[in-house]
Formats: structure tokens, sequence, C-alpha cells
């Protein structure tokens, strides 16, 4: 009796620490919002609320509706359908937004006043960018229309009844497939309207061109602008893009740019005489700084915007007054919102936005204006995924509205995140990184350490919420997810440094962070541990091959062979000249070079190796060649390839756990237990 009383106090023991901290299932319980878009008046907040159904294994989106104070909140609809893209019209009477089913992506309108809806469309493809005219009754928005396959020979006709093999798939574009998409069914974007009372869609743009971007009217809804390459070599000029003028009543097109480069994103000012616009003179790098730049709405007195910062911007958007300019850029690690005053200065007004990526703590997030200048912008923070939070003109500090996930985290214990700064080895330059601790962390314990290489490589990690991580630190590792050079946030030299030296001297910044994290006393050189996907993939690929001081690593959908990878990857053709010089036949040894599967004959660590089997964007084939050669070298391997998974492994909830899990099973296997 005794000896029962003990094991069933064992077991409430452990089932409350488990309790406590995250678990692999709580990944189906968390929620996010997304896109919040805050009323013309500044009084109300409609935002995407996405969440997982764990029995369809995918994320669902519905909107809610939030007032300005946060005392109101309430789903926009009663439809439980997938709900997104809403914006709100000119003067705020009403909602335009995208709603799925079964049965298509379709455009509806909200009258605030009644809460009635009515469908607009009966649409063949899911519109995009949807976008209210100035006086409210028009919406323009993007939309796919279908074209044929070329067709090279004629096949004889089959007998009634017979089960011949199917058709071939042929095609004769650059760009026919994308990962995550798949084969791409030949097509174009066009630019479309339909009455916002309802009607019959029009198509305004043509020509064998793809018009994808964000749409923006003049104020006398008589133009659209627009993004675009209709260069007459556009498929092999794939980096270009130029902003052009559409008249809606005929048609017509006119570019307004012309520089070497992509010119994108424009939005009229509000009088109409200003265009606000991205872009940069393409110098054929690995990384380049997007600018702000600005000309007359008929194309003529271009000029840059000198916001001194070093950094790319995003998502610009004019003040009702047309006094200032609203962007976001990333800065070491943080996604801020700020505004520029056309006298010439400009402020940071809100940090710390994102949270919409809940694998991996990548940027992400949005934000939207009102006319009196109140921000709503999804709010990330360390231990939670994004909310919605609010900064208006009467606050100096922002307030956050929602707690989408305080009833699951609010009683778990999750991994303290800290920042990390250091020197790198090779030049003294200042290097950011980030350490995870378990729940409860004890510093006089011994813990394993796992480095998480982030993915890109032209991006960046920062003091976000990654279920990932929480997952790893709740397992009992330490993690350090370090930014390396080429990482996005540091200004162009710094990103740019990987332009054919890639993997690099990057490598010796994640091999520093580890060094310090050692003299520190918080990692150990007997309980190091590797793993990243894509970019971190072919960084903890390249570190095993340049050392053995790593228990084991996991290697995810790697690139191994650059040769193999430019010529089969769904972006084959944008790798040449600006990551290394040349086109593989022509440059064989320097692609070679950077290959980690020429290192693989010094690798001695044991390595799992895993990889979505519908990944388009480093393709199996890649995580086949370091498996097949680490097992002719009877180096201790296993090779995980996950169905129905694409380059975004954890796009499905499962997928992501499926990761993780066997990530920890493997490293578990060679962790030496500690006290």
């Amino acid at each position: 009796m005794r000896t029962l009383s003990l094991c069933l106090a064992l077991f409430l023991a452990i089932t409350t620490t488990a309790q406590e901290v995250f678990q692999p299932l709580d990944v189906f319980e968390l929620e996010y919002a997304g896109d919040p878009q805050i009323s013309p008046d500044g009084s109300q907040i409609v935002y995407r609320r996405t969440g997982f159904d764990i029995m369809e294994d995918r994320s669902f989106g519905n909107l809610w509706l939030l007032s300005a104070d946060g005392k109101v909140h309430q789903k926009l609809t009663p439809n439980d359908v997938s709900e997104g893209s809403a914006r709100w019209s000119p003067s705020g009477d009403r909602l335009v937004y995208r709603s799925s089913s079964d049965k298509g992506s379709e455009i509806f309108v909200m009258w605030m006043d009644s809460g009635r809806t009515a469908r607009l469309t009966q649409l063949e493809k899911s519109p995009s960018n949807l976008t209210w005219s100035p006086d409210g009754e028009w919406i323009a928005f993007t939309m796919k229309v279908d074209a044929k396959a070329p067709v090279i020979a004629q096949m004889p006709s089959k007998p009634k009844g017979a089960k011949w093999a199917d058709a071939p798939r042929i095609t004769d574009r650059l760009k026919h497939e994308a990962d995550g998409a798949g084969y791409l069914k030949p097509g174009f974007t066009h630019i479309f309207v339909v009455p916002a009372s309802g009607g019959t869609p029009r198509q305004l743009s043509s020509g064998d061109f793809n018009h994808g971007g964000s749409l923006s009217w003049t104020p006398d809804g008589k133009q659209i602008l627009f993004s675009a390459n209709r260069n007459p070599d556009w498929e092999y000029d794939f980096r270009n893009s130029e902003v052009y003028a559409l008249t809606v009543a005929t048609g017509d097109i006119k570019a307004l740019t012309s520089t070497a480069g992509p010119d994108r994103s424009p939005v009229v000012s509000p009088d109409g005489k200003t265009v606000a616009y991205l872009g940069y003179q393409d110098k054929v790098q690995t990384y380049q700084v997007t600018r702000l730049r600005l000309m007359n709405v008929d194309g003529t007195n271009k000029r840059e915007v000198l916001t001194n910062l070093d950094r790319s911007v995003k998502d610009i958007q004019w003040s009702a007054d047309g006094k200032r300019i609203y962007f976001m850029y990333d800065e070491y690690g943080d996604t801020k919102v700020a505004q520029y005053n056309l006298g010439g200065s400009h402020k940071v007004l809100a940090e710390h936005v994102g949270g919409t990526t809940l694998g991996r703590p990548y940027a992400s997030g949005s934000y939207s204006v009102s006319n009196r200048g109140d921000i709503a912008y999804s709010l990330s923070k360390p231990d939670r995924p994004a909310e919605v939070g609010i900064l208006t003109q009467k606050s100096a500090k922002p307030k956050q509205l929602t707690a989408l996930n305080e009833d699951l985290l609010g009683h778990k214990t999750l991994g303290k995140v800290e920042e990390l700064w250091y020197k790198a080895s090779t030049d003294g330059r200042d290097l950011q990184a980030w350490v995870v601790y378990p729940p409860n962390y004890d510093p006089n314990k011994k813990y394993p350490m796992m480095i998480e290489n982030h993915g890109g490589p032209i991006l960046n990690y920062g003091d976000r919420f990654s279920a990932e991580i929480q997952l790893y630190a709740a397992a009992g590792y330490i993690v350090y997810y370090p930014n390396p050079r080429g990482s996005t946030g540091y200004g162009e030299e710094f990103g740019n440094l990987l332009f054919n030296n890639y993997p690099g001297d990057d490598y010796q910044d994640v091999m520093d962070g580890v060094d310090v994290l050692i003299r520190k006393g918080i990692a150990h050189e007997d309980q190091l541990f590797v793993t990243g996907g894509s970019a971190g993939g072919i960084m903890t690929a390249w570190i095993i091959g340049k050392n053995n001081r790593f228990e084991a690593a996991v290697v995810a959908k790697p690139v191994m062979n650059w040769i193999s990878k430019t010529l089969v990857a769904d972006n084959y053709y944008g790798y040449a000249n600006s990551r290394y010089p040349g086109q593989p036949w022509e440059n064989f040894e320097g692609y070679w070079k950077f290959s980690p599967i020429s290192l693989v004959g010094n690798v001695e660590t044991p390595t799992m190796v895993m990889v979505g089997m519908n990944d388009l964007r480093t393709p199996p084939s890649e995580a086949k060649q370091l498996y097949h050669a680490l097992k002719l070298r009877k180096i201790e391997t296993v090779l995980v390839e996950i169905p129905d998974a694409s380059h975004g492994i954890a796009s499905r909830p499962s997928n992501l756990i499926t990761k993780v899990a066997h990530t920890l099973a493997w490293f578990d296997k060679f962790r030496t237990p500690t006290n």
C-alpha cells in the first residue's frame, strides 16, 4: 500500500510539473492576432484571430472586432469559415473582407450600422489586395487569370473506355513551381474592380504580365497605382519592377519609374500630388537595403528620403494630413513602427511588432493608422504570440488590448529569454544573440545547450515568441540562437558580408557565441548540440564539417550542394551572381567551395537529417546527399522524411511537433545525464 501511494505521489508530481511547462499539444491551443485594421475615426479595430484545429491539423482564422478601449471584443460575423483581409471604407461605415470556404474565396462587405453582410462576387480564383476607391463606390483587387499550357504534340484519340496514362505536364516558363503551392498553372495576375454594392468584376490590366502587388487609388478615383514588371524580358529581369499608373476608365498603363531594381509598393498622398514608394538601385549583391522614395504623381521629381536609417523600410502609409509617412523596419532583432516627417526627421512610435510566426522567432507583424494618428499593431512578446496593441495620440505608452493566450500560458512557466552581445573574433564586430533557459532554471546545475541557427540567411531572429524554442527549453535544454553576419536589421554592409562568402565568417560568429557561453559557465563543452533549418540547416551541416565539438546534430531541410540546389529548386534562377559569381557551370569551383557536402569527409558527429517530402526550396535530394554520404562513411545517422510537408515544415501543427519531437529524441540519445 505504501509503495502504491509513493507511485501515485510520484505520478501526480510529474503530471503537475508537466502542466506547468509548455507541452507539445499546447501548440494546438495557441492563438495570435494578425492584420489589425483600425477604423478611420480610431474607435474600432478589426483583426484576424488565428488558431489551430487539432482534428484537421491546420490553422484557421476569423475576423474579430475590438473597441479601441478594449471594452468590446466580439466576433465580426456568425460564419465559421476562414476570413481575412478586412479593410475599412474611407468613411468607416463598411468593411470589405475576403471569406473562404470549400467553394472558394469571395469578397464580402459588411455595413457596420446594421451588421448585415453581402457577397459581392462569384470569382474563379482567390482575390487579393482588396482596396477601396476614395469615394467608397468601388473595390479594386488582384486575381489570377488562367492561361493555356503549351501543346507540343497532338496525341491520337484513345479508344472509348480506354484507361491511358494522364497527359504530360508541359511548361516553357522560367518560374513554373513554388514551394508550398507546387506546380503553378499557367496564367497571370491582373487588376480588377467591382462595385462596392455588388456587380460584375471588370478586368483593368492586360498583357502577359503579373500585376500582383498592392494597389493605391488617386484621390479623384481616376487612376490606380501599382508595381509590376512589364518589361519585355521580365522573366529573366526578375529582380526588377516599376511603379505604374493605370487609368481606370480606359485600362491605359503608364510607367512612372525606370530604375534598374525593384520599385514597388506605391502609396498616393491624400492630396494626390505625391507618391511614396520603396526600392533600391540593384547592385546585384546578396543584400541591399530597401529605401523610402518620393515622386510627383506623374513620375517627375524622384528623390530618396533621407531617414538616416541603414535599414530596410517596409509597409509605408501616409498620415491623413499628408505631412508624415509611417513605416516599419527591423533593428537588432526588433520590428518597429516609425514616422517620417516631411520636414526631414523620423522617430520611433512603437516597438516589438510581430508574433505571427509561431514556429521560430522571425520578424513578422503589421500595423494600421487612423485618420487622427492612432496606431493598431500586432504586439509581440518573448512569452506570448501576437496580441493587438494600440498607441493613441492621447497616450505616450502603447496598450495591449487582447490576451488571447492567457488562458493557456498564464499558468505555464516558460523559458526565460535573455539577450546576449559579444565580439566577433574575425573582425571585432558586435554580434547579437539570445539565450533561452529551461523553466525553473537553476544556475548551479549543468544543462545541455543547443544552437538553433536561423534560416534565410538574409533574415533575423529576435526576442519573439517561438513554440519550437519553448518546447526545447521545456525539455531541459538551454537554447542559443544568434544573428550572425548576413542577418537583417544591422545595415546593408553587415548583411552583404555573405556575398561570395557563404557559409564563411558567419560560421565563426556562431561559434564565438558558443565560446562566450562556455566561458560564462552557461554552456559546457561536453553537452553541446546543434540544429537549424534551411539556411540554418546549411550552417549546421557546415559546423559539423568544420569541427567535432557537438554531441549530435539535426540538419533540417539543408542545401548540401549549391550546384544541384541552384538548378533544381523552385527559385533556381535567383542565385547566380547575387550569391556567387556566375552560373554553376561557369564557376564550378566557387559553388563547390561553399557547399557543405564538400566537408562531409570531416564529419564525425551523429547526425539526423530531416526534410519535408514536398520541399521545393531545398529539395529532398539535398538532404539525401548528406544522409547517403554519412551512411557510406558509417557515421551514425538517420533520415527523417515528413510526408505532405513543404519547406515550411512547421506550417501544420503536427509537423511542428514532429520536428521538435524527433530533434529532442535524437539529442536525448547522446545527452549525458547531468545533476
